[in-house]
């Protein structure tokens, strides 16, 4: 399939997107095509996963049957299934399960809950925001001296998190089955991290938190990486499948969307209402006889670009949609993207900034109630 071939018509006609996904690439880009798009692909990482080798994955399940296990962390369905497939073969399936029977269950994400109760297991928890750092923030604070974890990894190391464990006094073992890794083949990613860095591209669809890591990390071997950030935050949309892509981003300051449900089709249709509304843009007349015109990321004050950062554009798009009307603080400190201090204080700070780069009297200050865009009239 040529990524340049589209039907015409659809609500992406005339939009280009970048796809970095591995796996179910073609589902991908046959939902983006058949709505208009063109679409360039780099698979970022390896196709399937890289299998440990089956005498260490044996030892490290040896291991976790020498002794009762407290508690188990599952962090991903398919390298639970892996890991289980691989006990089926050794013929010690059963006795795995039963050895983890009894153990506390916390479980990443509905995907590994759903393979966990396959199994007959049950998670005791398991967070509705599928990031790891809840996990985390789930386990801190609790006394764990001496108690027992294995850790199942999700394909990139996560021996930071066994010593963050150790330090609150578990004993923990890490159970590698896989393993993310860049594509053998860099040119696709180079290429994308190009098309991003020159602006060439609408939007790029994430699927896994790795492929991010292996986009950032090209970049930087190029010495493109700063300017594909800009070009994040300044005009091409990073679209994630879910939170935990999207938390992999947000480290970087890259405003990122995602859909309620982490799935192919709901991201496609996500695309599929998001991009025309930012090529549309938004115009407004707004304080001292200025126009203020947002274009996706790209804001312009009659004609000049403004550079904003992601916290002061995010305020400014929230004000943006409801021109003339108060906005609530606790309302734009939501607007405010992910890693942003949670406090009424990053606000006045996003507003301060905002004010900074478009003048103090755009935007007002409503006492006791918010702020609102100082608009003589809008489209």
């Amino acid at each position: 399939m040529s990524p340049a071939d589209r039907p015409a018509g659809g609500p992406l006609e005339g939009l280009r997107v970048g796809v970095t996904a591995s796996r179910k690439a073609e589902e991908q880009i046959t939902l983006l095509r058949r709505r208009g798009a063109l679409v360039d692909w780099a698979p970022v990482l390896r196709s399937g996963l890289a299998g440990v080798e089956d005498e260490a994955l044996r030892a490290a399940t040896a291991r976790v049957m020498d002794e009762p296990v407290d508690m188990l962390v599952a962090t991903t369905g398919v390298g639970m299934k892996a890991w289980l497939g691989a006990t089926e073969r050794w013929g010690t399936r059963a006795a795995l399960l039963a050895h983890l029977a009894d153990a506390e269950i916390i479980a990443r994400g509905p995907k590994t809950v759903g393979a966990l109760r396959s199994e007959g297991l049950r998670e005791l928890w398991s967070p509705s925001s599928e990031c790891f750092d809840d996990v985390l923030a789930h386990l801190r604070g609790r006394d764990l001296t001496g108690k027992r974890i294995v850790v199942q990894e999700h394909g990139q190391s996560l021996s930071m998190v066994a010593h963050a464990l150790r330090r609150q006094g578990a004993v923990v073992q890490v159970v590698t089955v896989y393993r993310v890794e860049a594509a053998a083949d860099p040119a696709p990613t180079f290429r994308m991290v190009d098309l991003i860095a020159d602006g060439e591209l609408d939007a790029v669809t994430f699927t896994a938190a790795p492929a991010v890591k292996a986009l950032l990390e090209a970049a930087e071997v190029t010495g493109r990486r700063a300017a594909m950030l800009e070009s994040f935050r300044t005009g091409v949309l990073a679209a994630s499948v879910g939170p935990v892509t999207a938390a992999a981003l947000a480290q970087w300051s890259v405003p990122t969307v995602w859909p309620e449900r982490s799935r192919l089709a709901a991201l496609v249709t996500l695309l599929e209402h998001e991009l025309p509304a930012r090529r549309r843009g938004t115009s407004l007349d707004v304080a001292d006889g200025h126009q203020l015109r947002l274009l996706g990321d790209k804001v312009l004050l009659d004609s000049r670009e403004v550079r904003l950062t992601p916290a002061p554009l995010a305020v400014l798009r929230a004000l943006a949609e409801q021109p003339g009307r108060v906005v609530g603080r606790a309302d734009l400190l939501a607007a405010l993207p992910s890693g942003t201090a949670g406090s009424e204080h990053a606000v006045e700070m996003a507003v301060a900034r905002l004010r900074q780069a478009v003048g103090a009297r755009v935007v007002q200050t409503v006492v006791k109630r918010g702020y609102r865009l100082s608009v003589v009239s809008g489209d």
